[in-house]
């Protein structure tokens, strides 16, 4: 029997046949099912791989599923985004799933088997990676994939979408130097993050042009969450020459900013300024309003599952989508205090 014919080229059956397996343990492989030995799955990998097997269209049995990974669901930069893919999926009769990823800059081989089994509409990545595997038994199930913030420079044929993250860091930096800011610092993201450092890489251009040097003890690395945001700060704001500025490479660490300041017993923004980045809702209530580079991370998601749904129609897509930062300026920035 010839089963999921695509297209006129390989069946399931051919496929068992030259593997040498049944037609079963082919449908096991497509399926992500653990109950195949790994020789045997790479085996008929392999040879789908060879043939460039793909799935037709949906089938009936697939749930009309978007799946989301991420590193953890309570971040608000997440919620964001999640609110961004399911305004979309909801306007085209589709509902998400959620994976964690947890520390890793890419999801663990056991996801890979589950979503294979899920047969989901397509994937969302945020802040991760797809190692080559992974992509090649995505795409031998007709199972569409973008990234969302990348963790490093993906592969040409990655679908990604991000914002203007050196813009956003040369805004938010020449903003402090046009307050008057000589004595700035930096508290990025993780070093090995692409949006960490093109916002690093904003601040260096920013200070170049305006004639600055750069401190190198000022140039510090986080990971965009308000304790280590806390932490960077706390050591900067303990030196004798005490930045006049912080800019945060995001608003949660930018939080953390704000608590040192106060266990220090500085006022922002009349002894130190500060500038967030991502524009998330708490930015305009706290305490004071925060000054940030506003990053459409609702539209970023929305871009990102419409790239699926285009993937899914035959459709052409932008294999890379870079949307646009601006500064919002709101009260935790003021030219530096006098100097004595």
């Amino acid at each position: 029997m010839q089963q999921e014919a695509e297209s006129g080229r390989v069946t399931l059956a051919q496929v068992a046949d030259q593997a040498g397996v049944s037609i079963s343990t082919v449908s096991k492989v497509l399926n992500g099912r653990e109950d195949v030995a790994r020789k045997t799955r790479v085996r008929v990998e392999r040879l789908l791989e060879h043939h460039g097997y793909r799935r037709g269209s949906r089938a009936a049995t697939e749930a009309p599923l978007i799946e989301i990974v991420l590193h953890e669901i309570e971040s608000l930069w997440t919620m964001e985004l999640i609110r961004g893919v399911e305004s979309v999926a909801k306007a085209n009769g589709a509902s998400l799933v959620l994976t964690e990823s947890g520390t890793r800059h890419s999801p663990g081989p056991e996801w890979i088997s589950g979503v294979l089994r899920r047969r989901p509409l397509g994937v969302i990545l945020l802040f991760s990676s797809l190692p080559p595997e992974y992509k090649k038994r995505l795409r031998s199930r007709s199972i569409p994939f973008v990234i969302i913030d990348p963790a490093g420079d993906p592969d040409p044929d990655v679908p990604s979408v991000g914002s203007a993250n050196w813009s956003g860091g040369l805004a938010a930096t020449r903003h402090l130097v046009d307050q008057g800011h000589e004595r700035i610092a930096i508290i990025t993201g993780p070093a090995d993050m692409l949006c960490s450092v093109a916002r690093l890489d904003g601040f260096r251009s920013a200070m170049s042009m305006a004639g600055l040097d750069v401190d190198p003890g000022f140039v510090t690395y986080g990971d965009f969450h308000v304790q280590g945001g806390f932490e960077r700060a706390t050591e900067l704001l303990a030196r004798p020459d005490r930045p006049t500025a912080i800019f945060a490479g995001s608003d949660l660490q930018a939080l953390g900013v704000l608590e040192a300041a106060r266990v220090h017993g500085l006022r922002v923004p009349d002894d130190l300024s500060v500038v967030g980045y991502d524009d998330v809702a708490v930015a305009p209530w706290a305490s004071p309003a925060l000054t940030t580079v506003h990053q459409p991370l609702k539209q970023m998601a929305e871009s990102a599952a419409q790239i699926i749904l285009s993937v899914r129609a035959g459709e052409p897509i932008a294999t890379r989508m870079e949307l646009s930062t601006s500064l919002v300026v709101r009260k935790s920035t003021a030219p530096p205090p006098p100097k004595t």
